[in-house]
């Protein structure tokens, strides 16, 4: 089969590997009809993720249909079509039982991490009954790829971590697909204000239409502050989300954050921060990570089926398999290209 090959950091090849087999009782094989790539891709071609090897197949995100199951697969058999979980659960372990399945002693964050992903004609899926869905009735193959992880990683790790409340004022620093994504679930709990903040023009001004009340560009980070600051009176944000994962965006929602406020980081950070404990001790702030656990799935799968969202508006881009160098290109160079996400077609 064809593959998109992690080859070292600033460096990728679209060939022909071995296929993938079933290896234990529980997994599952899946043929790919639809992936898509994420910030987290470009992060490990930056060489930010050191414990992906050279060799591994890229990609965390899919939806297919279900080619060959172990014995021990209960839920699922071949000819399903399945969404594919960025996080793999085994379901049983002392994480597991507390719902932190990205820390899943057997699994977490593994597929185009630390076993081949879903940038491929097949993948291996361990653990499959916990690790993939059914794709309810009302929901598109483009709409379900986004349920394999920026929906919920948004969900979660921004805004449950935020512990967004009605009324809040919430700046989400990154319009990136994950920033949106956090933009789109933070409307859940009805917050007053939600400034995003980018580089981006237009990347600005989409997230108008996906429900920012305000927009802040920046480029220059000092005038950025200020104008978050000028937007909430002078008291700061009660919610900022971190969604890019750069130093500079983090001293950016460090400096809005008003006392008693939340600081959820999303970004996947390649270097180091500046931690500015010494004015934030005093302020009574909660300083949050993580890495997202798909316990918010069966809600969000509800929450596309009653089209109370439209996620698949977040696309711009198709591209054909074969075209999957040509997809990259267009994601790494995403303002030029005003992309946001990009899905690749195997069919």
């Amino acid at each position: 089969m064809k593959a998109l090959v992690y080859e070292g950091p600033g460096k990728k090849s679209l060939k022909e590997v071995e296929n993938p087999n079933i290896i234990n009782d529980g997994d599952a094989i899946v043929k790919l009809v639809k992936t898509t790539i994420c910030g987290t891709d470009l992060h490990i071609l930056s060489g930010d993720v050191a414990a992906v090897k050279e060799g591994t197949i890229l990609g965390h995100e899919g939806v297919g249909i279900v080619e060959e199951v172990g014995p021990g697969v209960k839920n699922f058999k071949p000819g399903d079509k399945v969404i594919i979980s960025c996080v793999t659960s085994c379901g049983s372990c002392h994480y597991c039982k507390q719902a932190l399945y990205a820390h899943c002693e057997d699994g977490g964050w593994i597929l185009g991490h630390l076993i081949n992903g879903t940038q491929a004609e097949y993948v291996h899926i361990p653990h499959a009954d916990n690790s993939l869905y059914h794709i309810p009735k009302g929901i598109s193959d483009d709409a379900a790829v986004m349920i394999s992880d920026i929906l919920p990683t948004g969900l979660e790790i921004g805004v449950l971590n935020g512990q967004v409340k009605p009324g809040d004022t919430v700046t989400i620093v990154g319009a990136g697909p994950i920033g949106m994504a956090v933009l789109l679930t933070a409307q859940f709990y009805s917050p007053s204000k939600i400034i995003m903040v980018d580089l981006d023009d237009n990347r600005l001004e989409e997230a108008k239409k996906f429900g920012a009340t305000h927009t802040v560009n920046s480029k220059d980070t000092e005038s950025a502050i200020k104008q978050i600051m000028e937007l909430t009176d002078g008291r700061g944000v009660d919610v900022a989300v971190e969604a890019a994962g750069f130093p500079v965006t983090f001293d950016i929602c460090q400096k809005v954050l008003a006392p008693g406020g939340n600081l959820a980081n999303v970004g996947v950070h390649g270097k180091s921060v500046d931690l500015e404990l010494q004015d934030l001790w005093i302020r009574n702030v909660t300083i949050t990570t993580g890495l997202v656990s798909t316990n918010s799935t069966p809600m969000l799968l509800k929450t596309l089926a009653s089209g109370k969202i439209k996620v698949e508006e977040l696309i711009t881009h198709n591209f054909k398999f074969e075209n999957m160098l040509d997809a990259y290109e267009t994601f790494q160079n995403a303002s030029k290209e005003k992309a946001m996400k990009v899905i690749i077609d195997f069919e």
